[in-house]
Order: structure tokens, then C-alpha cells, then sequence
């Protein structure tokens, strides 16, 4: 599956879950996976449970040298495979630019630090700050992460336009690997948004959608992978998270 930054533009959208999603599937699949949480919120960090760590992702960016990321890469608490570099509130001061090469800092840091990995997902804040686009700078593709509410379609649009907008300054390599439907309910208002979404961007929301369930918090909640819980719950999604990880990878192949 590569490299993948995960974007949204607000909160409550479900987007590290769908990071850990992925990352649950990856493992499962045997897949060497590293997370790196740029989030100040840190939740995928938390979720990970990672070893005992001496640096973050902001210590790595406060840093910039090339491959000082390799330092800051531990061992997650969900078992062999999975690393995490870790994110801490502090990230919140990293928002705003930093000097003329300030988005190029992560991918800087990171140079040789991933070539033993298959996937490594980058978890953004709910935003498109510096943090944002220092993800934007270091991947070739962006995950774009939405709900199916009012805002949905002006959304994805904004995201698109800022994936557009970094490209053009800081990584030609860059595309939409496509937009995720996160937390979709039965209920018209959903289904009318989803149509709505899929009608704009028939060739970019991705299959399958992903339902509103509990057990993704309760994944969370224990520090395991959605892959390993057994409640019907948890399989469905686990399965959903595999499909979407395959269409996603047929995406950008």
C-alpha cells in the first residue's frame, strides 16, 4: 500500500481510525507497517501503545536533519511489524511555517528511514496547517477522510484542491489515492450525502464505505488491532478495512 498521508479537514470525521484501520490490515497481512502520528491530539499514539520512546515526530521535526526520523521509530504495543514514530501535544506549535523550506522537514527527516517498510500511513490533524503539509511534502498520496454530513462534499473538495495546491509546490509525485466515507449510518440524510459524494467523485470515493461501529473505539480503547477482536462488529469492519486497503492499493497501481 506504500506511503499514505491520511487527511482530513475537521474533527470528528473518524480519520485515525481509519489510519489504524489500514494499519490493522497491513499487519494482519504480514506487511511491515510504520504510523507516524503527527496528530497533537496523539490518539493513534495511544492507540499503539507504543515501547517506551525518547523522541516524537515533533522532536523530528524540531531536528530537520536527513534520517534523524530513524531515531524517533519504536516498537508498537500491537505486536512485531507495526512501528510507530510517536506524536505529542506539542505538535500544536509546529502549525505554522518555520522558515522558506519549513513543509520539506519531514520528508528531509525521513530518507532512508522507511525502506524496510511496506506501508506507512502518516496521521495529519484535522487540518491544513504546516503539519499537513509537511505529510503532503513526504507522501506520494493522500487519503482523504470524510463523513457523509452536510459539509461532506465542500470538503472533500477543499482537501482536493489543497493536495492540488502541494503538488504544484512541494511534490510532483503527489495524487488523491482517493476519499474514504468514514462513520456512515442508516439513516436518509447519510444515504443522500454518500450519493451526493459519489456522484461528484465517481472515480475517487472508495468502496466500501465505512459503518459507524463501536467496536473501533473498543479496538482503541485496548490497544489492539480491529483485526484481533472477534465480535461481529469488529470482523465486518476488519474485512471492510482489508477490501478498502486492496482498492486503495489498485488505485494508485
Amino acid at each position: 500500500m506504500a506511503m499514505l498521508a491520511v487527511i482530513s479537514l475537521k474533527g470528528g470525521v473518524g480519520k485515525t481510525s481509519v489510519a489504524l484501520g489500514l494499519a490493522a490490515t497491513a499487519w494482519a497481512a504480514g506487511h511491515r507497517t510504520l504510523v507516524i502520528d503527527l496528530d497533537p491530539q496523539a490518539n493513534a499514539t495511544a492507540a499503539l501503545d507504543p515501547k517506551p520512546y525518547e523522541f516524537t515526530s515533533n522532536d523530528v521535526l524540531a531536528d530537520g536533519r536527513t534520517g534523524i526520523a530513524e531515531e524517533a521509530i519504536v516498537a508498537s504495543g500491537w505486536g512485531p511489524g507495526i512501528d510507530v514514530i510517536a506524536g505529542e501535544r506539542a505538535l500544536e506549535h509546529r502549525g505554522h511555517a518555520e522558515g522558506p523550506e519549513s513543509a520539506l522537514r519531514l520528508r528531509m527527516t525521513l530518507s532512508g528511514a522507511l525502506d524496510r517498510y511496506h506501508t506507512v500511513l502518516i496521521d495529519c490533524p484535522p487540518s491544513l496547517g504546516e503539519l499537513t503539509r509537511n505529510a503532503l511534502a513526504a507522501a506520494p498520496a493522500a487519503l482523504i477522510v470524510t463523513e457523509p454530513s452536510y459539509f461532506a462534499l465542500q470538503g472533500a473538495e477543499q482537501a482536493l484542491e489543497a493536495v492540488e495546491v502541494a503538488r504544484a509546490a512541494t511534490n510532483l509525485a503527489l495524487r488523491p489515492a482517493g476519499i474514504v466515507v468514514n462513520r456512515v449510518r442508516r439513516s436518509a440524510e447519510h444515504t443522500y450525502r454518500l450519493g451526493e459524494l459519489r456522484r461528484a467523485y465517481p472515480a475517487l470515493v472508495l468502496e466500501p464505505v465505512i459503518p459507524d461501529r463501536t467496536a473501533m473505539a473498543a479496538a482503541q480503547g485496548a490497544a489492539v488491532p480491529i483485526t484481533k477482536l472477534s465480535a461481529t462488529g469488529a470482523r465486518d469492519l476488519a474485512r471492510r478495512f482489508t477490501s478498502l486497503a486492496a482498492n486503495i492499493e489498485e488505485a494508485l497501481s
